[in-house]
């Protein structure tokens, strides 16, 4: 493995007051429900770098939500690793929708190859994931990638149960089946004889120890994301020390978060899976002219300005702006805490 290029910070983190200035919140709409939402709420800042994002989800505690705001302001205060690649190819999302709408959703996703299946959603069956994931293969072909996400939603049983279900299909791997590490290595026990990887997202982002998951030999690969693991610089450290091929994805960004993402995926040394990050196609407008929708299946690396006519547009409502205030004060407090403003 090549060394992974890394910059030295910058000394200087901006005062609050110099994060706030340049604070514009808004509220996209989805082309179709997302993790139970009609619209994506995320507040923007602009640095020294450029524009950077801070989009934890809603339900998010501070502790955790202040990790997504470091890596924001590491994005738009420092100078980010080198970047090995020009473009990053991206695999298709697919929500947890009815069967007969998965034509309809893929046809967002120039040239993806992949797809990522959600799977396990509350209120629905395994019946219902195995009719979804039957239509893509039929959209892709038997040529086209496909990986399930459960977002950690079934036990041991029942991802076993599952496996077998959608063995049929030919899966490029399972994403969280389980929540703890040790139902994964459980899981990957069980299931070593099929030759159907694991790989782990939010035991890797949401855990006190991201690298608990590959010393557990619990998954096969991991899921990195920029945001969540306190930005482009952190995330490389934690591939680095985790020794497992990595996939990096998003949080149902804007352009502007999904160029972080890009950014990690661009310096990685090995990148081997096509990346979560073609989420622009699940919203129905974004904040930049040209967004990052998949071409061809790949996106540009790069960063990105966003258009004044349409955070204009899209602007969050007085009330919503002041709660994000709040809640960036707040983590801004947390990192205060930690040592890290």
């Amino acid at each position: 493995m090549h060394p992974i290029d890394r910059p030295e910070p910058a000394a200087v983190t901006p005062p609050l007051a110099d994060l706030l200035a340049s604070l514009r919140v808004v509220s996209l709409p989805l082309v179709t429900r997302f993790r139970g939402v009609d619209h994506r709420e995320a507040a923007l800042i602009e640095g020294p770098e450029g524009w950077a994002e801070f989009s934890p989800f809603l339900e998010y505690g501070d502790e955790e939500a202040a990790t997504w705001l470091s890596a924001a302001l590491d994005f738009a205060w420092q100078p980010q690793p080198k970047a090995l690649r020009t473009e990053i190819p991206v695999n298709a999302t697919m929500p947890a929708v009815a069967a007969d709408r998965v034509p309809e959703v893929l046809a967002r996703y120039d040239g993806c190859r992949t797809v990522k299946v959600k799977v396990a959603e509350p209120g629905q069956t395994l019946d219902d994931d195995v009719a979804r994931v039957r239509a893509v293969r039929a959209a892709m072909g038997p040529e086209g990638r496909i990986r399930v996400d459960a977002n950690g939603g079934w036990n041991v049983d029942e991802a076993e149960h599952a496996a077998h279900a959608l063995a049929e299909f030919d899966l490029e791997y399972l994403e969280q089946p389980c929540a703890t590490v040790d139902e994964l290595a459980e899981l990957r026990e069980r299931l070593h004889r099929w030759d159907l990887p694991i790989a782990a997202d939010e035991s890797v982002r949401k855990a006190q120890d991201p690298i608990a998951v590959a010393r557990a030999e619990a998954a096969d690969l991991i899921v990195v994301k920029a945001q969540p693991l306190g930005g482009v610089r952190r995330a490389l450290e934690i591939v680095a020390e985790a020794g497992l091929p990595a996939v990096v994805s998003s949080a149902l960004d804007t352009s502007i978060g999904l160029s972080q993402g890009a950014a990690l995926a661009a310096a990685l040394p090995e990148l081997d899976f096509d990346c979560g990050l073609g989420t622009a196609s699940l919203l129905a407008a974004d904040v930049v002219r040209d967004p990052l929708v998949p071409r061809g299946g790949v996106i540009p690396v790069g960063r990105l300005t966003p258009d004044p006519a349409l955070l204009d547009q899209h602007a969050a409502s007085p009330e919503r702006r002041q709660w994000w205030i709040a809640r960036i004060e707040r983590c801004y407090a947390v990192l205060d805490g930690r040592g890290e403003v």
